[in-house]
């Protein structure tokens, strides 16, 4: 352990630097104080920006670029065959990564938050200690604890060389077959990313369907894309064994009670993320983290102690870069004795396969899970202008009210610009918006954006483009 020998005070001690940290500092020091931020990578920005959402929707970008280049040829539009320049396509990617982690770098400057690189844990409920700096220890006054989520790995006991999503990203080499080890939104994307560029893709999935937190009309559009792009989706499957062989991995897949061993280049393990919050030395205070490392806070973003926030991967809910940095700015202002709560009463979800899938609010799946009775309006892609003339009309809009004040419970959808148009869906749950609200709001035309008019106009049973409901 490499320890300094200087000893700071600070009003606010924020630690991990990621999409909650770093904007909880800047709204603290916004608000008038003293703030430190301690973070023991190199760069700032956190998973998310280093190694997670921004490199993969970088790589996703480039691969849906050859793609739609592909596809161009229905409009009478020929291209020759594409390339990749890895290397090219790496230096990009870092590009993009070292100009965002530059700029979250100048704004913390201009704040005024002192950035300490090193590893913070606990002392007791008011000191940190700080391993790898000049600085020992940080003596505050309420304290932020942002250290997010890492990835779940493999069991220890196959030790071997298979990569994370974090080591996929860095595009050490394209395999001709590679493995991925689970169904979820990362395992999609990289997966998708991967098949783009040339490999033979295989997912293999625990639970019987893909992104299990999503309403199932709307992943089954998606899982066309994936059958087309993918070389097979195996769900209700679970990977039982991995061996290093002379030409890769000979892996054991396990459905139905019945097993098969089959040869690949590379496995690409994406089974979810647990919070960093095991060795943080919460055990000198009253913290104590559930079985599954999440720490419970209030509305405010309080621990059991008053003074001690935490945000983001390590407290309930969807390990999402934008609830982090949501419940950032809830606790800046909250200890600086503004009245704020994180009462937000949705939280987007986006996946950025292709075609792309969001949701927001109540989904189908769980207002008959919770027996909650909805008004559902769909609206196809097909019959929407703009989704024609883009050649994309794989793909819907729904929207979900209640059956009596026709309030907008949840929207989902599954198309092109999903992660964009999903904000109006987040709007209008948060402003209590109706049925009528979405069918009076004047929609541009011809966007796909009218589809969301369009679902409302079909919830409330007065669909104009689509076939009228039977009265």
């Amino acid at each position: 352990m490499v320890m300094g020998n200087l000893r700071q005070e600070a009003e606010v001690a924020v630690i991990g630097a990621g999409p909650g940290g770093y904007v909880a500092a800047l709204r603290a020091a916004d608000l008038g104080k003293e703030v430190v931020l301690i973070e023991e990578r190199d760069k700032l920005g956190g998973v998310c920006l280093i190694e997670g959402c921004i490199p993969s929707k970088a790589l996703i970008t480039a691969v849906e670029l050859v793609e739609s280049a592909r596809n161009a040829e229905k409009f009478g539009i020929r291209f020759g065959e594409a390339s990749f320049d890895l290397a090219a396509l790496r230096q990009w990617t870092q590009s993009v990564i070292d100009g965002l982690t530059g700029g979250i770098d100048g704004l913390l400057k201009r704040r005024g938050v002192e950035v300490i690189r090193g590893r913070a844990r606990f002392a007791n409920n008011q000191s940190l200690l700080i391993e790898g700096s000049d600085v020992s220890a940080v003596d505050f006054r309420h304290c932020i604890i942002a250290t997010g989520s890492r990835i779940n790995e493999l069991p220890a006991a196959y030790n071997l060389p298979v990569w994370s999503s974090a080591e996929a990203l860095t595009l050490p080499e394209i395999p001709k077959r590679l493995l991925v080890v689970g169904g979820g939104y990362i395992g999609l994307e990289m997966g998708l990313v991967y098949a783009g560029l040339g490999a033979k893709v295989t997912m293999v999935e625990f639970f019987p369907k893909l992104l299990m937190g999503a309403d199932q009309d709307l992943v089954d559009v998606m899982l066309r894309s994936c059958n087309h792009r993918f070389e097979a989706v195996r769900t209700e499957s679970k990977v039982i064994g991995v061996e290093k062989t002379a030409h890769g991995f000979a892996a054991t897949i396990e459905h139905n009670g019945q097993k098969t061993k089959e040869e690949f280049d590379h496995v690409l393990v994406a089974i979810g993320r647990k919070p960093n919050t095991d060795d943080l030395g919460l055990d000198h205070t009253k913290i104590s983290p559930d079985e599954k490392g999440i720490i419970e806070v209030s509305a405010e973003g309080r621990t059991v102690e008053p003074h001690i926030y935490a945000i983001g991967d390590v407290t309930p809910g969807p390990q999402l870069a934008h609830k982090a940095s949501r419940e950032g700015k809830v606790v800046a202002e909250v200890l600086a004795g503004e009245p704020s709560a994180f009462d937000n009463r949705a939280i987007p979800a986006v996946v950025f396969t292709d075609p792309e899938i969001a949701w927001t609010g109540l989904t189908e799946q769980e207002a008959k899970r919770e027996g909650v009775k909805v008004d559902v309006g769909k609206f196809p892609l097909t019959a929407l202008g703009r989704a024609r003339t883009m050649g994309r009309t794989d793909g819907l809009v729904k929207v979900l009210a209640d059956p009596q004040t026709k309030r907008v419970l949840g929207v989902g959808m599954v198309g092109p610009h999903a992660s964009e148009l999903i904000a109006e869906g987040t709007l209008a749950l948060e402003m209590g918006a109706t049925l009528e609200d979405l069918m009076v709001t004047i929609h541009p035309h011809p966007t796909i954006s009218e589809a969301i008019m369009e679902a409302a106009e079909v919830a409330a049973g007065a669909a104009i483009h689509v076939a009228a409901p039977k009265k």
